[in-house]
């Protein structure tokens, strides 16, 4: 593949009948559906785990407890889970991304009050009779919806993969709240323990999932297999930190990085070798760059695909920008 200029900023449509057709993206780019149908080409094949990052992951589904990567952002820690899940046949990994603004009790579930209102309000009208909620012809269990940590929770023959991303970011008090639910395995939803049903389906956070809940209580039979990221930018308290396997993720060597490089990619080349060095050489002087960068830097230009020397190095300069900068 060359480079080739499919814009070219002029506003005006090509000449010919047959518009040029884009190039395939590349293979971490192909949407998850189709990346599934290629063979070698997923991230649970691709990715490749640091010295000792074995033995962390094996420490913690021996113990059931969560495992806590610490490490720079982009440094493969998201990726464990999707391996893990992979070799252990646990299904497609639940992902909750945590941000300042994330509670325990939505990762848990989410109950629409006001849509159950306003579609209990819609029957009235419609039969011209007065229904109250909770009567026979309400269904809760259509504005109950369980989040990430609520369905991998939920029980089943083999345990659920769960990444709760970048926990630093979340609010003080988020590792305390998630101690007790993680020590029993499971949570009260008082809006269906209260409801004269004992037996209600829910949504669950699988696309299409239900699940029926038994008075208001969701149990696991087997504790989830979680992994929990951290970029370092935050201590945690004492008791939550006890109950985690944790594995600080070592800083990465050109032999790693090349050796991820060419899981993705296949051999590696002179620019490869240069661009694998650059990368390094960023990440060793203090700049925060990740490796999906450094791997669409050389997807984009190894070999002679780019020939010109200036806008080579324009464009090495682009993709490899440090993200601490806008």
């Amino acid at each position: 593949m060359s480079w080739t200029p499919y814009y070219k900023g002029t506003g005006v449509a090509p000449s010919s009948a047959e518009p040029p057709r884009l190039p395939p993206p590349p293979p971490w780019r192909t949407p998850t559906s189709d990346r599934k149908k290629k063979a070698g080409k997923s991230p649970a094949t691709t990715y490749r785990p640091v010295p000792g990052l074995v033995d962390a992951v094996n420490a913690a589904l021996h113990l059931r407890r969560p495992l806590l990567l610490t490490g720079r952002a982009g440094s493969g820690k998201s990726t464990v889970i999707q391996q893990v899940a992979a070799e252990l046949d646990l299904g497609n990994v639940l992902h909750w991304h945590i941000t300042s603004r994330s509670t325990l009790a939505d990762a848990l579930y989410r109950y629409d009050a006001l849509g159950r209102i306003h579609a209990h309000n819609l029957r009235t009208l419609d039969n011209g009779e007065q229904h109250s909620p909770g009567g026979a012809d309400d269904d809760i269990g259509e504005f109950v919806q369980l989040g990430q940590l609520g369905t991998a929770l939920l029980p089943s023959l083999r345990p659920r993969g769960l990444l709760i991303d970048e926990i630093d970011k979340s609010d003080l008090d988020l590792p305390s709240d998630l101690l007790d639910v993680l020590e029993r395995g499971g949570f009260e939803i008082p809006e269906l323990a209260r409801h004269r049903n004992p037996a209600i389906e829910v949504r669950t956070a699988d696309k299409g999932g239900k699940h029926t809940v038994e008075n208001g209580w969701v149990q696991c039979t087997e504790f989830p297999v979680i992994v929990l990221t951290s970029n370092g930018e935050r201590d945690f308290p004492a008791p939550f930190l006890r109950r985690c396997v944790r594995f600080e993720m070592p800083p990465l060597s050109e032999e790693a990085l090349t050796d991820i490089v060419t899981a993705h990619l296949g051999e590696v080349d002179d620019t490869t070798t240069a661009l694998v060095q650059e990368f390094l050489k960023k990440l060793n002087g203090g700049e925060y760059v990740a490796i999906d960068q450094l791997l669409s830097a050389v997807y984009l230009l190894r070999g002679d695909r780019v020939p010109d020397l200036d806008q080579h190095s324009a464009l090495q300069e682009m993709l490899l920008r440090g993200l601490g900068r806008a």
